[in-house]
């Protein structure tokens, strides 16, 4: 199986990212594996997209992520021109609201690209027509109302101020746009002395979005990996962790401080996967994270969930196989049945 890897760059990966893990476990399978950045992806002359990609060496099996990183960062970076019809799989697991200031175009160019791919037969995970309609949190208010926090999105400040006093606790403060934890903040329900600059600092980039402050959050969040519309599973064990966050922050992101911790997923997680799992098969999205809290969603991660090396090391349980495994049989189905199934639909098989 030869599969393609979009990330935001190459050089800003780290070893502990899930991507690298799921690359370094294929390559050592003896799958060819190439990593791309957005900025590397190009359309050519002869019809198909491509990418100048990085590889690491075939011949050589690699200890860890961080030393296949090494590798594929490093001056022994095999760099190659890949296109389409070299491809079987492309992962996009680049994450639009991760780009910075001036890299605006860099936002959509992997769902754009990703759906150039899918004309010359390339699986595309996730399905990038799907996530092109994923590039904010409003996606998130497609999902049924039953598993979402109750939740205002808007840019007047009247509006969120008459939310915040319907309430009866604190609320959450959170820009439309963005991921890991970036500008989110709790209001108290005694103290809302400075909502109205919170409200004036994030509208400024947008959207606001208003949620109900839900009391279990103080414990942290769950982030549980779905693939497949199922909640992931192997050798009896379920691949989610506890994310907490640090001393006096509201966020458990891993990237914004929080630490990780093994959870034991019960029937109510197991539930929401249920309830979710509808709208995850209908778009084709085949690798999730759910970010649970109590018995609500905080978000649904369908760019590029993290945790997957994190949940490995806790759980004694390497969770890239069943991943890898799926997505050989993808390449089984596809061989077999070429343009007969679309690609929403070799996504969830």
């Amino acid at each position: 199986m030869t599969i393609g890897f979009v990330v935001n760059d190459i050089h800003t990966e780290r070893p502990g990212y899930a991507t690298i893990f799921l690359a370094q476990r294929m390559h050592n399978l003896g799958h060819t594996v190439f990593l791309m950045g957005v900025g590397d992806l190009a359309y050519y002359p002869d019809g198909y997209m491509g990418a100048t990609a990085v590889q690491a060496d075939p011949k050589h099996k690699y200890k860890s992520p961080a030393t296949y990183l090494d590798a594929i960062q490093g001056e022994k970076a095999i760099q190659v021109r890949v296109t389409a019809p070299d491809l079987d799989v492309l992962m996009l697991r680049n994450d639009p609201s991760a780009e910075g200031e001036g890299r605006a175009w860099a936002q959509n160019a992997g769902i754009i690209f990703g759906q150039l791919a899918l004309r010359h037969g390339v699986i595309v995970l996730n399905d990038p027509t799907s996530l092109s309609d994923a590039v904010n949190k409003m996606y998130f208010q497609h999902f049924p109302e039953a598993v979402r926090p109750r939740t205002l999105i808007t840019r007047d400040k009247e509006e969120i101020k008459q939310f915040f006093q319907e309430q009866k606790n604190n609320i959450i403060l959170k820009p439309l746009q963005g991921s890991g934890g970036s500008g989110v903040f709790m209001v108290k329900k005694n103290d809302s002395t400075n909502l109205n600059q919170i409200v004036e600092a994030i509208s400024r980039d947008g959207y606001v979005i208003a949620q109900e402050y839900l009391p279990q959050a103080t414990e942290g969040d769950v982030r549980l990996f779905v693939v497949n519309g199922e909640a992931l599973q192997h050798k009896g064990k379920y691949c989610a962790l506890r994310r907490v966050g640090a001393k006096d922050d509201i966020r458990s992101n891993l990237h914004a401080g929080g630490s990780a911790q093994s959870v034991k997923v019960d029937q109510t997680m197991l539930d929401l996967v249920e309830l979710v799992r509808p709208k995850l098969i209908q778009d084709g999205m085949f690798m999730v994270g759910l970010d649970i809290v109590g018995n609500k969603l905080m978000e649904i991660n369908v760019f590029s969930p993290g945790g997957l090396s994190d949940v490995s090391e806790l759980e004694g349980v390497d969770f890239s196989t069943p991943i890898i495994e799926a997505l050989e049989r993808k390449v089984h189905y596809k061989n077999t049945y070429g343009t007969q199934i679309d690609n929403k639909t070799v996504a969830m098989i």
